[in-house]
């Protein structure tokens, strides 16, 4: 071969080489400029964990016993022997009115009582004298009878005899009456002394229940009147235990009530713009719905040992009807709504996306339960859906884990399932 025909045959290789070079590069690139960049994303897993089934309200916290306190008499303060805001036990004496009146109307009936007790003891010296009196004289008259039978003496002096005879049993049967009548006024004198006693010990005005004083609304000097109603010395409130009153759409009516067959349910209490947790049963279910609004009243008992609660305060209530055991839980961000129901991206092994439906449980704040479409230990987007669509690659950012389900620290709306009741 002459070295022109190598020289040329060289040439047409490289010229081949070049040509395919060339070619594969814009396919290479083609195919780049085809395939969409992966979106970013974030994504977090599903997991398994125990879900408390709750209902939250809002509820106001009452006391468990309110009591005015009044007077029963009409007279001064004569003393006030304890302090505004103090906790006072059943019995505890607040205030005592000037009792020398009323000791002054005892001692009087008193005096009256042993006045009329004295009568009694003499008529009934008086019937026993009377008595024996007519007792001598029944037997004068039965000797008298005998002998008038006999001739031994004159008719007149025996009518004689038993005219003396009737008039002492007469004098007998009164000093009977003189008797009771003396025994009658001293038991209506024993009801005015005990009446006295009564009234007496109104004086001293005590504490009916235990809880704790409010304002002191009359002080020591003022004359009061008796059951001024309107116008209480005081109002003890029984704040240990104490009430929270709430009320919950009727469509939970039917899940308390079986809930509350099997246990007692318990109930937390956060008053507005505070932090400290109250824990305590439900206790009262109201036995009518309130067609105006169409919800039922519930209520609370808290032993409310630190004072978490106190009368007149308004608190998010949270209800626990259960705990939902080992449930699928994925974050509520992740799910989406479309014309087929609701769904969620899910992160396959490959980088890319599946649309997946999914049937909820319940939404439980931050998280929701779901029954049937993923499993604990896969992945959905929770952020970025709105640039997915199945099949779509993702450069997924971890989301951290899951956060928890809402309670007492973190109060969510009532969890719900198909219908709008707990499930």
């Amino acid at each position: 071969m002459t070295r022109r025909r190598r020289l040329v045959l060289a040439l047409s290789l490289a010229a081949l080489a070049s040509a395919a070079c060339s070619r594969g590069e814009g396919e290479q690139a083609r195919a780049k400029a085809a395939r969409p960049p992966a979106v970013a994303v974030t994504a977090a897993p599903v997991e398994a964990r125990d879900v408390p089934v709750e209902i939250q309200g809002i509820g106001n916290v009452q006391a468990s016993a309110t009591v005015s306190v009044y007077s029963l008499l009409s007279g001064q303060i004569f003393q006030v022997r304890f302090k505004e805001g103090d906790d006072v036990k059943a019995g505890d004496l607040l205030f005592v009115i000037d009792p020398r009146p009323f000791e002054t109307a005892l001692q009087q009936a008193e005096a009256t009582m042993a006045q009329h007790q004295a009568a009694v003891s003499q008529a009934e010296a008086n019937l026993a004298r009377d008595q024996a009196q007519a007792d001598n004289a029944t037997i004068e008259e039965e000797r008298y009878k005998k002998l008038v039978q006999g001739g031994l003496i004159a008719r007149e002096q025996y009518d004689q005899i038993m005219t003396a005879h009737k008039s002492a049993v007469a004098t007998v049967d009164a000093d009977r009456a003189a008797v009771a009548n003396a025994k009658a006024l001293v038991q209506a004198d024993a009801a005015m002394v005990e009446n006295a006693k009564v009234q007496l010990s109104y004086t001293s005005i005590r504490a009916p229940i235990e809880g704790r004083t409010g304002n002191l609304l009359i002080h020591q000097g003022n004359v009061v009147k008796a059951n001024d109603i309107g116008n209480p010395l005081v109002v003890i409130n029984r704040i240990h235990p104490i009430n929270v009153v709430f009320a919950v759409p009727e469509r939970f009516l039917e899940p308390i009530k079986a809930e509350r067959a099997k246990e007692a349910l318990a109930v937390e209490a956060t008053p507005q713009g505070q932090t400290t947790t109250a824990r305590g049963a439900l206790s009262f279910v109201n036995n009518t719905v309130d067609t105006t609004t169409g919800t039922i009243q519930l209520k609370a008992t808290f032993e409310n040992m630190n004072n978490a609660l106190w009368p007149g305060q308004f608190a998010t209530v949270m209800l626990r009807l259960r705990t939902e055991a080992n449930a699928t839980v994925v974050p509520s961000q992740a799910i989406q709504s479309g014309q087929q129901g609701q769904y969620v991206f899910v992160v396959k092994p490959d980088a890319t996306v599946e649309s997946r439906p999914v049937v909820i449980a319940f939404a439980n704040g931050p998280i929701t339960v779901i029954r049937q479409g993923v499993k604990a230990g896969e992945r959905v987007v929770t952020d970025g859906q709105l640039r997915l669509v199945p099949g779509a690659r993702v450069d997924v950012k971890a989301a951290g884990p899951t956060p928890p389900a809402a309670g007492s620290r973190n109060p969510t709306p009532a969890p719900t399932g198909p219908g709008g009741a707990p499930r």
